[in-house]
């Protein structure tokens, strides 16, 4: 008796293994993946680029005043994000920071003047004194910063206030150098004999549109604006960038894989002061004229605001949270006849500065309950909605390059996972 032996005829779609099954999909190459995310973002980049430049030739001068004051809150919110966001650190002092920043600009470039209350002034190139307002805000961080790295959360925000308090007092005194409860006029920004006010220096027209002062600081704002952000991602990005996550997450583990916690803390409080001048100068340049009363606690609250509403930890969410709180109240006063429930200053109802700050709490506390990332956080749930996250992205906004995995010598984090 014969064992018959059972063999698969090829052919034969069913065999002893029973009907034959489709093969799974092949998914592109890692790299085809990656690549993708990549070129689109290259492309969007260089379309908003071309908006962005193309702006000032198609809208007024509305518009591009409220543009430059958005550069300038950008720029103050990318600084106050890598401190509170990406390190951990409260701080309630980024208004006194900005006054310092406008304040040296305005006394190093500006004429001496005032009537009751004359104040002086060098007259130096306005360059020297955007310079000179960064440098000197950096320093009056760097002279803050060993209390930053001693002190954390509630208690830093706390002694942080004291400072905004304390700069009130002193430039409403100092009226040689602030011109006291009246203030002073901003000079106008000039470079290398090119002047950004409009009315002075050569003129100039592109496409049969006058560039004025509008215009022309649209583009000076656009310039800086782009280099910081460019600046704080390439840092947060960087080993030091991680090493400041570490210090937001785990002091105690930072120290442990040889992270000088008190003197990271210290310099990204140099780094946001120096940010947060550069910021005062753009601000007192939109506003023309400044006095101490401008740069109240209000305005630090303001820029808390943004970097929450954005999302803490990252520079697309400090842009946003900036276009967001700076937009706002603007456009609400410029529209305000054709808005509802919106009433013109003097009237009885509610004006458009009050219907922003309704608008604003309304918004941190949507955030604070359901999306904490922010509107970054919102847009990445738009983007993938059934809750799937890109390679090497977190909740916060921010990203990590997988094809640099860093080894264990030169990542401040275990395992090489900075968070």
């Amino acid at each position: 008796m014969s064992d018959a032996v059972a063999t698969a005829d090829p052919a034969d779609p069913a065999g002893p293994a029973g009907p034959a099954t489709s093969a799974p999909p092949i998914d592109p190459p890692a790299t085809a993946r990656g690549r993708r995310p990549a070129v689109l973002r290259l492309l969007g980049g260089a379309a908003g680029t071309v908006v962005l430049l193309a702006l000032p030739l198609y809208v007024d001068s509305f518009w591009l005043d409220t543009g430059f004051a958005i550069f300038a809150a950008v720029i103050g919110a990318v600084g106050l994000t890598m401190l509170v966001g990406t390190t951990g650190q409260l701080s309630l002092a980024h208004a006194f920071f900005l006054a310092v920043g406008a304040l040296t600009y305005t006394y190093v470039s500006g004429s001496p003047g005032g009537v009751s209350k004359p104040y002086g002034g060098w007259e130096l190139p306005p360059l020297v004194g955007m310079v000179a307002g960064i440098g000197v805000a950096g320093l009056a961080g760097l002279l803050v910063s060993p209390m930053a790295a001693r002190l954390r959360g509630i208690y830093l925000g706390i002694a942080t206030l004291g400072l905004v308090f304390i700069g009130e007092h002193i430039f409403n005194t100092w009226t040689s150098v602030s011109g006291g409860f009246n203030g002073r006029l901003v000079p106008a920004f000039e470079l290398f004999g090119f002047s950004f006010a409009g009315n002075e220096g050569p003129y100039l027209e592109v496409l049969g549109v006058p560039f004025g002062r509008s215009e022309r600081l649209w583009y000076l704002g656009l310039v800086l604006c782009v280099a910081a952000c460019w600046f704080a991602h390439n840092l947060l990005r960087s080993r030091p960038g991680r090493a400041l996550q570490m210090v937001r997450d785990s002091e105690v583990a930072g120290s442990v894989i040889g992270i000088d916690i008190q003197d990271y803390k210290a310099k990204v409080f140099l780094v946001s002061s120096m940010y947060a001048g550069l910021a005062g100068v753009l601000f007192a340049l939109s506003i023309g004229s400044i006095a101490p009363e401008t740069f109240s606690l209000r305005l630090s609250v303001l820029y808390l605001a943004m970097v929450v509403l954005g999302g803490l930890g990252s520079v697309r969410g400090a842009v946003l949270g900036a276009v967001f709180v700076t937009a706002l109240p603007l456009v609400f006063q410029e529209y305000a006849a054709s808005l509802p429930f919106i009433v013109e200053p003097g009237e009885p109802g509610i004006i458009a500065s009050q219907a922003a700050a309704f608008l604003f709490g309304l918004a941190i506390i949507l955030v604070v309950l359901f999306e904490p990332g922010g509107l970054v956080g919102l847009a990445h749930r738009l983007r993938h909605p059934r809750g799937r996250r890109p390679t090497g992205t977190h909740p916060g906004g921010g990203s990590h390059r997988a094809e640099n995995p860093p080894s264990a010598s030169a990542d401040p984090s275990p395992g090489g996972n900075p968070t």
